[in-house]
């Protein structure tokens, strides 16, 4: 299982952007795929998981109402739009895969996923 995370970048306060995971090697589509982010000096933290069907969706406060999760099952991949973006955004962003586990705030512990990928830097200039 292979998870590829890329589109981050530079962008000003306030501006959008859209990060994507990529993932390869599963045999089905049931996982859940959850996104996290570090910046330096902190610990890592969540912020956001989609359930296999994109059904269930799940967000850390400090994102909710300005990102959003989706995903499309056909090309195996995962995406997090980003607007209205702060400089406390700024981060390396991660993606997970877990087999199984649903979305809810259960999934905001990275102990429920069990695949990760490199991660994809965001820089928020104020």
């Amino acid at each position: 299982v292979q998870l590829q995370a890329s589109g981050g970048g530079l962008v000003q306060a306030g501006g959008s952007l859209r990060v994507s995971c990529a993932v390869s090697g599963f045999t089905s589509d049931y996982y859940t795929i959850g996104w996290f982010r570090q910046a330096p000096g902190k610990e890592r933290e969540f912020v956001t998981c989609i359930s296999w069907s994109g059904g269930s969706t799940y967000y850390a406060d400090s994102v909710k109402g300005r990102f959003t999760i989706s995903r499309d099952n056909a090309k195996n991949t995962v995406y997090l739009q980003m607007n209205s973006l702060k400089p406390e955004d700024t981060a390396e962003y991660y993606c997970a895969a877990g087999v199984l586990v649903g979305c809810n705030r259960r999934q905001a512990d990275s102990s429920s996923y069990a695949y990760w990928g490199q991660g994809t830097q965001v820089t928020v200039s104020s």
